[in-house]
């Protein structure tokens, strides 16, 4: 009778593992147990969803990813799709949980995945703009000092789902886009464009003068978000008069959206720049939203209808 080679159990991603050998008469306290530590880059995203999804982007410059021994087989799939993509990666690296959790913030939910990253290039506003002239709708969305990193993220993960072309917020104000943010963005941070703006009333002159129809989200706004239209702006050409075409209305289909803080709002310079002021339908008792909830809702009704 023939016997079949024996076939071992299928192999998982090569990670490299910097556990410490175990003794059981070592001495836990003892400072020469274990030998020298290794050092560790400071890890800047942590959580599995905003891991894999800049472990996957080929615009992130990636210096090392660490897997506890509990993620590394949930994390293989993701790091057999980035060698697909030919993806130029570093190895993996286990860490013991603990050590993690020293690297990263009190109280990260971390998933036992984490990664030290570059940041990703600056978008400028003029990015977004000059994008938005090669597509025949553009949606954006400016913060208006929303700072709470939770809220940044939560907007961003809404602003992905429902498809938005960018953001902007006030570059002296922002939370960086790590950490609490992109774990909160469930990797949003990966996919939609961010630009930073040094003065946001500014900034919505050169938008509206590229076409654009600014909307303040307000509850006090006299309309819903859903009767709003867009403006009609009269597009001049600059050059000798006689060559130039007479003005030409053209209606837009550029709208960027303000949101407030909470509590203060949109600050008065900012809404004196807005084209007109929204609220959402809010027929219950309680007129008022966080501010992510509201971006999302208002997300829906500009591009999910």
């Amino acid at each position: 009778m023939k016997h079949r080679p024996h076939k071992g159990p299928k192999k998982g991603p090569k990670v490299r593992s910097h556990k410490p050998h175990s003794h059981k008469s070592a001495n836990p306290s003892s400072s020469h147990s274990h030998g020298p530590q290794k050092a560790y880059k400071r890890p800047t995203l942590y959580g599995f969803h905003a891991v894999r999804e800049a472990w996957l982007n080929p615009e992130r410059v990636i210096e090392a990813l660490y897997l506890t021994d509990q993620a590394i087989k949930g994390f293989e799939e993701t790091l057999q799709e980035a060698r697909g993509k030919g993806l130029r990666r570093p190895e993996p690296e286990e860490i013991e949980k603990g050590r993690l959790e020293k690297l990263l913030p009190q109280g990260a939910v971390h998933q036992g995945v984490a990664l030290a990253a570059q940041p990703l290039e600056e978008c400028d506003l003029s990015d977004l703009i000059v994008a938005a002239n090669g597509r025949p709708r553009t949606v954006l969305a400016m913060l208006d000092q929303v700072t709470d990193p939770h809220n940044v993220g939560a907007i961003l993960r809404s602003a992905c789902v429902f498809g938005l072309n960018g953001l902007i917020q006030q570059k002296k104000h922002a939370p960086e886009l790590d950490g609490v943010v992109a774990k909160t963005a469930c990797g949003a941070v990966e996919h939609v464009r961010v630009a930073y703006a040094t003065n946001l009333s500014r900034a919505l002159e050169d938008l509206k003068e590229s076409g654009f129809t600014v909307i303040g989200l307000d509850e006090r706004g006299e309309q819903t978000l859903g009767e709003v239209r867009p403006v009609k702006r009269q597009k001049t050409v600059t050059g000798p008069a006689l060559l130039a075409p007479p003005a030409k209305e053209v209606e837009s289909e550029k709208v960027v959206l303000v949101l407030g803080s909470e509590g203060e709002g949109i600050r008065r310079l900012i809404r004196e720049n807005c084209d007109v002021l929204a609220r959402l339908p809010a027929p219950g008792p309680i007129k008022s939203l966080n501010v992510s909830n509201a971006a999302a809702a208002a997300f829906y009704a500009l591009l999910g209808g």
